[in-house]
């Protein structure tokens, strides 16, 4: 296998091509990447901004360039000697008629050749939650009408929906209307009920989908349909196009979306990697929790990368700054947002409303299994047992757990048993049976229940409590440890530690498209940490200034003083020093609305209140607008140092992604300051012609920042690229740093044989930075040192700097004096 030794992820679609891809490869070769990791390539709806929802996965998407546009780009990568890493979508497709197998089970239902690709509980018509509203008023307002197909045939319109119908059906109304009069017989509500009752579908209000759903949606989109990828012929038929592309050579690694949906994640990558062969680099999306780790039999290299960014913030987190920002905000929050019962309280919600049908489906199988139990009882332990969960899920297949599920599942039905009542615990020990070891007839209970705890995680916890609990958001990421967060360098070096020995070739990343804002927001907002009292003191100062735009809502004031400091926090996050402040007010706005239904507090999704939301909408535009001068220069002065201390951050962590154990992954435009919110703000078009402008320098702090950010980039990612064996098998070693600011310092070196290299890297610099620079104040370093160990050999140089340093001890002041991170490797090389 040829691992990558970075690689470049692309978000096709929005504008990217797979000729605006080519443009890009003498970019990339510059930066020193090895691979491009592409977003899904694949024949996707018509619009799709992500090409997750796949209508044809043989098919390479006419939409960016189809296989002709692919094939050029296969050949440039070639000839730039750059590996092509695919995202692949193996647990769903999209619920719509532009997928040939979906229309195909609307035609024909059960008996479609592919109505058992799809994850469909056939027990009832297949349900189609379109509706706007309940179908009886739809029939009566005559939104429902038939329209011709454009080949002698017919469909049902519902505005600009079109949907096929059974074809014995077609064929009596074409008869009865004599191919004409269609509009009189939608306007026939008795006719156009006989119609829809002859269907192999039923329509449904959209709302209804959380208690009512016939087929397994991907998290709550119930535009994606689960697909049955455990089956040989659907494994066969989806993974075509895929396989040839490998075999051809056109591919060279794999990225596996969502694993923890399927039905048999082991089985399927042990499938997977015995149709790819051994020499496919092949990673999966996983998050995993606390102390959790890939599981050692699945035959990958890795994870994406979101835990190695959870890692990261225990070194840029200052514990006792993080005390005295949840005092602040606990001072405005209501008790119920915060940690103690914000959490339970999130999931329950989540597990008993949007996912009603799911609970509702596995209390039924219960229910077979033990006749005898309450169907309350059952939903209640279920419940219990949902919120209970710490990881995503367990990995059973067939037979008992293995000792790591089985560990899980005791400390699960400890904590749902202390909840629970007394009634749902008899239902509680027949739930653990069903999960410990099913019979052959019960494992569909135990599939499912492993395939809904993740989702409940999901949408419970990063969708939803991440949106309630803003004590500092830049904890709030995918992945992220909110609770019980480790800080310090000893938990750092110990989680790369354990990183090196686990997954030392999975990827690193600190941006992807699903991230909740950009790496280098983030690390400026770890920094209201360190100036805490600056900050607390300062949305109190805010909050008074914009008094005035706060509006009454049902008697109360909106936003509430918790959702104003959320505000000014994703504000300060997207601040930038350049004055042009491109398109901030519009982004701001749209994060706006989204975190506010994401919370589910004031306005939501499902019942969206226009009062509320025009409320706080109001609100966050003041903040941006020109005429609240007086706000926006305090805001701007009091940020200066949050924006250099947020800056000295990013080269740190960047730093450390490019030499740390793991492939370091880029997200597109992440070359450069990512101060983007969450999605869609951080999908939006790349303007790549800056970069080039970056080396010309810039006048502002920022413009300085993402020109050394995009020096240090590639001047280790090229020596990664000369020198593989020293990432993809050296071992990690934390080095001593010792004198008065050792605490504001991590430093490890990466070694393999005689190949060494030196990574030291500050942190905590708030307040310690010269004015309008990345560098400490003068002095800050002296006394403080690196010791190396004794047998390091030869002397180093700075890869970033060129400097030469010799002996087994460096005097940080000699580093760290006109550039702010280091990187030495051997002087010879």
């Amino acid at each position: 296998m040829k691992r990558p030794t970075s690689t470049y992820r692309l978000q096709f679609r929005n504008g990217m091509t797979f000729d605006d891809a080519i443009d890009l490869v003498p970019h990339l070769v510059s930066l020193g990447i090895s691979h491009l990791y592409a977003s899904p390539i694949f024949t996707a709806v018509g619009g799709s901004t992500h090409g997750y929802d796949v209508t044809d996965a043989n098919e390479i998407d006419p939409a960016i360039g189809g296989q002709a546009g692919f094939e050029r780009l296969a050949e440039a990568l070639r000839e730039a000697n750059l590996g092509l890493i695919l995202d692949i979508v193996p647990n769903h497709m999209a619920a719509s008629v532009e997928n040939g197998w979906w229309r195909d089970v609307l035609e024909n239902g059960r008996q479609s050749a592919f109505s058992s690709y799809f994850d469909i509980d056939w027990r009832e018509k297949l349900t189609l939650p379109l509706l706007g509203k309940p179908l009886p008023e739809v029939l009566a307002d005559n939104e429902l009408v038939l329209v011709t197909d454009g080949n002698d045939g017919l469909e049902l319109a519902y505005y600009e929906t079109r949907l096929p119908l059974d074809r014995k059906t077609v064929r009596r109304v074409l008869s009865e209307t004599a191919g004409g009069n269609l509009s009189c017989f939608s306007g026939d509500k008795q006719k156009m009920q006989a119609l829809l009752a002859e269907q192999h579908w039923q329509l449904t209000h959209w709302k209804d989908a959380a208690k009512h759903l016939s087929y397994r949606r991907f998290f709550e989109v119930t535009g994606l349909v689960g697909i049955r990828i455990e089956d040989d012929a659907v494994f066969e038929h989806t993974h075509r196009l895929i396989l040839r592309l490998v075999r051809t050579g056109r591919v060279q690694g794999l990225r596996v979306d969502h694993v923890d949906g399927l039905a048999a994640p082991q089985s399927y990558l042990d499938r997977l990697r015995h149709a790819i062969g051994p020499d496919i680099y092949l990673i999966v999306e996983k998050i995993l929790g606390p102390g959790e780790q890939l599981r050692p039999s699945w035959p990958v290299e890795g994870t994406t990368g979101y835990e190695f960014n959870t890692a990261l913030a225990t070194l840029y987190i200052d514990q006792d700054g993080l005390d005295h920002l949840e005092a602040g905000y606990g001072k405005l929050a209501p008790p119920d947002s915060m940690l103690a019962t914000g959490l339970r309280d999130a999931k329950r919600l989540i597990a008993g409303r949007n996912f009603a049908g799911e609970g509702a489906r596995l209390a039924a199988l219960v229910k077979t299994a033990h006749p005898h139990l309450q169907e309350a009882d059952i939903l209640s332990a279920l419940q219990e047992l949902l919120v209970a969960f710490p990881v995503y899920r367990t990995y059973g297949d067939e037979g008992r757990l293995d000792a790591e599920d089985e560990t899980v599942l005791a400390g699960v039905l400890a904590e749902a048993e202390a909840e629970a009542m007394l009634p749902s615990r008899t239902a509680l020990d027949a739930i653990a049976g069903l999960l410990r070891n099913p019979d052959e007839e019960h494992l569909e209970f135990r599939r499912r229940f492993q395939q809904l705890t993740g989702p409940v995680m999901a949408k419970a916890v990063e969708d939803t409590f991440f949106y309630r609990y803003n004590r500092l958001l830049a904890l709030n990421e995918v992945g992220g440890e909110i609770i019980r967060p480790e800080t310090g360098v000893a938990a750092f070096h110990r989680l790369m530690a354990d990183r090196a020995r686990h997954q030392p070739h999975g990827l690193s990343a600190t941006s992807t498209h699903d991230t909740k804002r950009g790496e280098d927001a983030r690390a400026r907002l770890y920094t209201l940490c360190e100036g805490s009292e600056v900050w607390n003191e300062a949305v109190e100062r805010w909050r008074g200034m914009n008094m005035r735009h706060l509006a009454s809502v049902s008697g109360r004031n909106v936003p509430e003083a918790a959702v104003e400091w959320m505000l000014y926090q994703a504000l300060a996050g997207a601040w930038s020093d350049d004055t042009t402040q491109e398109n901030l007010a519009s982004r701001f706005l749209a994060y706006t609305e989204k975190a506010s239904r994401e919370a589910k507090l004031g306005t939501d999704w499902a019942a969206p209140d226009e009062d509320y939301e025009k409320a706080v909408l109001s609100y966050a535009e003041a903040l941006v607008s020109p005429q609240n001068a007086d706000f926006t220069e305090d805001f701007q002065l009091t940020m200066q140092p949050f924006l250099e201390a947020g800056y000295s951050n990013s080269l740190s962590q960047t730093l450390i992604k490019l030499t740390a154990p793991g492939i370091p992954d880029v997200y597109q435009g992440t070359e450069g300051l990512d101060l983007s919110m969450v999605d869609p703000d951080n999908r939006r078009p790349v303007d790549y012609a800056r970069f080039s402008s970056n080396a010309r320098g810039s006048k502002t702090l920022s413009g300085a920042a993402a020109n050394m950010k995009q020096a240090v980039l590639t001047a280790i990612l090229q020596y990664r690229k000369d020198h593989p064996a020293l990432f993809n098998e050296g071992d990690y070693q934390p080095l001593d740093v010792t004198g008065p600011c050792k605490d504001h310092l991590v430093a490890f070196a990466r070694r393999k044989g005689e190949e060494y290299l030196v990574a030291i890297a500050p942190r905590l610099m708030f307040g310690k930075l010269q004015a309008h620079a990345l560098v400490a104040v003068p002095g800050f370093w002296s006394d403080t040192t690196v010791k190396l160990p004794a047998d390091a050999g030869r002397p180093l140089r700075d890869l970033l700097g060129g400097s030469e340093i010799a002996g087994t001890q460096i005097t940080v002041e000699t580093l760290l004096t006109e550039r702010p991170v280091a990187c030495l490797v051997m002087a010879d090389s």
